[in-house]
């Protein structure tokens, strides 16, 4: 196992940001040919130059760019590698009147590569309005994405007669060509946005993962190894970490059920530095699969939503604190909301001021709990 990095802090959050209104605009404007692709990004960089200085007036000492270039969290970045073609997700309403992202069709076509650096200029522009002291952090989509929706029917037989290992080793080799080209631009911490191990531990999911030829007892076992491969790439001196969704567009999600289906696979067998995982309320079960984090790394407990904008009971998210470190010394946890709180340009159901809220509400409860650090 490898020398585990640590977090900047004892508290951290998932990533993005709700879409300043101009922004949106702009893209629209964009859309329509109303304005260029340098024109929308000078927009972006204004957005993203205030929601740096929007997080670190809160204290944070982890700093994204809001994914304020996005419009979905895994989209964006997933069509750029080589081989890879994504479908657009679209919006579909639910016999009970709400509604959610139909899952996007992401094929591949080709043998997976590293075509060009995604995420390299915006790391730079991020990096760039960083104050000294803070850590610019990159969000980017897990490479199971490429095969969880799909399955074997979702990646070409003719690129790949067989998965293992070609198909793998092609990933991982892609995304460690990604990794490189921020680590030599100064980049210290990625985050893999991954719903595919949360979506295992639901009982309708795991059924449909069987039903198109998969078995869900074995796929976290496949993805602990495939996400290994990634970390044998990553450049030295690199935090790497993973967040667990179970969905997050408007406010609503996709999976729930308890983390004990993937707990040994995700903690104890994938080797990365820290885990972000989802215990904003009874969907995601009881601590007791953290029992399987060997020491060293990290678990980051999602106790405060980002879905909605009641604010938590301080006192309440101390006493689920000690709960969890029944299982885990305190010393290898931290604290986050769940999610982000705009995993699409759509949004979450809450304010701008509850953003800061919730996030106020992190750092305070986190310092109280683990003092300063």
């Amino acid at each position: 196992m490898s020398q585990h990095a640590h977090l900047p802090a004892r508290y951290d959050h998932v990533g993005s940001f709700l879409r300043p209104a101009y922004l949106i605009e702009a893209r629209e404007k964009k859309a329509k040919g109303e304005i260029d692709a340098q024109q929308l990004r000078e927009v972006e960089d204004k957005a993203i130059t205030e929601i740096v200085k929007f997080q670190e007036g809160i204290g944070l000492k982890s700093i994204t760019d809001g994914e304020f270039r996005r419009t979905y969290f895994h989209i964006d970045f997933l069509e750029q590698l080589g081989g890879v073609k994504t479908d657009i997700p679209v919006t579909i309403r639910k016999p009970d009147g709400t509604e959610e992202l139909a899952p996007p069709v992401i094929r591949v076509i080709d043998k997976v590569r590293h075509a060009k650096n995604i995420q390299l200029a915006d790391f730079q522009y991020l990096k760039s309005q960083v104050s000294a002291g803070n850590t610019p952090k990159v969000t980017i989509p897990s490479p199971t994405m490429l095969h969880f929706r799909g399955g074997r029917a979702g990646i070409s037989r003719e690129a790949y007669p067989e998965l293992d290992p070609v198909f793998y080793d092609d990933v991982a080799k892609a995304y460690g060509d990604e990794l490189r080209s921020l680590a030599d631009a100064g980049c210290t911490y990625v985050q893999m946005d991954d719903t595919n191990l949360a979506y295992l531990c639901d009982v309708n999911l795991r059924e449909a993962a069987r039903q198109r030829g998969d078995d869900p007892n074995e796929l976290p076992h496949r993805y602990a190894q495939f996400i290994n491969k990634i970390v044998a790439h990553k450049p030295e001196g690199m935090l790497l970490g993973i967040h667990l969704c179970r969905g997050n567009f408007k406010s609503t999600h996709a999976a729930a059920g308890n983390y004990e289906p993937v707990a040994e696979a995700l903690l104890k067998e994938m080797d990365v530095d820290a885990y972000f995982m989802e215990y904003d309320d009874a969907r995601s079960g009881d601590f007791k699969p953290l029992r399987y984090l060997p020491k060293g790394k990290t678990v980051v407990l999602g106790l405060v939503t980002t879905k909605f904008g009641e604010l938590e009971d301080k006192d309440e998210l101390k006493r689920r604190i000690e709960e969890a470190a029944k299982y885990v010394p305190l010393e290898q946890l931290a604290l986050s909301p769940q999610c982000g709180f705009s995993s699409t340009v759509h949004g979450n159901n809450i304010a701008v001021e509850d953003q800061r809220r919730k996030l106020q509400l992190v750092v305070e409860t986190a310092q109280e709990v683990w003092g300063s650090t």
